[in-house]
């Protein structure tokens, strides 16, 4: 691939949301499409093929990977953006209901690197770009089963960047913010079945504050598409992509929390070790 030539994206995820915003943009920009519904069609028109792809089914990403590999012979751009919320607080939460969740957030995203990174090594170039959230940098009250799942994949785009360096194959790890998409509704968020009045005041309140905020999100789907796309196209993409202006401040005021406890504690942190032998 020259470097005026249209790309290849991989977009797992494109029905709705960040996914098709994303898919529909790469298409307006000039490169080329093939993402995956779970029955494997799309009304996105021209431009974009479809694959089918059911991520807690553990031999569907192999298969589709390579049957989106197969309608252009290469893959530029992998993206991992298929996936699901799930609210409710820790306790509540059921084995079989957060087994699910990781499912598909973490191990059905492990599994399409897996299949993805074979080729785009053979290629000596290609980009992987995993969509977190901000709920793995700052997690809040009744979402901390899914930050878990987002935190174990931002923390898998990392190492990744490591293993990585000299392939030619480059990693981000995005985390968005709250985006004006159907991420808060049924399509794509799920509650835990139980219900326990205990965390009424803390995950109870952080729950209510979500669905308040469906409809209202400050994030513009497009533009994120827009500034995941300049990340790509840079020539020293970020590793860690934050979207949105309440992501930015969430990570911050994380960031400044983390300094502080190691600074606070520093002392004893590093009175841990074995004296030292003079």
């Amino acid at each position: 691939m020259t470097s005026s030539s249209p790309r290849i994206w991989f977009i797992t995820g494109i029905s709705r949301g960040l996914g098709r915003a994303l898919a529909e943009e790469v298409r307006a920009q000039g490169d080329h499409v093939v993402g995956t519904t779970r029955d494997g069609t799309s009304d996105l028109g021209a431009g974009v093929h479809a694959v089918p792809l059911d991520l807690s089914r553990s031999e569907s990403p192999a298969t589709a990977v390579r049957a989106a590999h197969a309608v252009h012979g290469r893959l530029d751009v992998v993206v991992n953006n298929a996936g699901y919320g799930l609210l409710g607080p820790i306790e509540e939460t059921r084995d079989a209901e957060a087994t699910h969740l990781f499912e598909v957030n973490f191990f059905g995203a492990l599994r399409v690197l897996q299949a993805a990174l074979p080729l785009l090594r053979a290629q000596g170039a290609g980009h992987v770009v995993n969509i977190s959230s901000i709920a793995a940098l700052a997690p809040m009250a009744g979402s901390g089963v899914y930050a878990a799942s987002k935190a174990a994949l931002s923390a898998l785009s990392e190492s990744l960047a490591l293993e990585l360096v000299g392939s030619g194959v480059r990693v981000t790890s995005v985390e968005p913010g709250a985006f004006r998409t159907d991420f808060l509704s049924p399509h794509s968020l799920r509650r835990t079945e139980a219900r326990l009045a205990h965390y009424e005041a803390t995950s109870g309140e952080a729950v209510r504050a979500l669905e308040k905020l469906i409809g209202q999100q400050g994030g513009d789907p497009r533009a994120a598409a827009r500034a995941l796309i300049q990340a790509v196209r840079a020539p020293e993409p970020p590793l860690h992509l934050v979207l949105g202006a309440d992501a930015v401040g969430r990570t911050r005021a994380k960031l400044e929390r983390l300094g502080a406890d190691v600074s606070r504690w520093e002392e004893v942190s590093r009175a841990t070790g074995f004296p030292r032998a003079d």
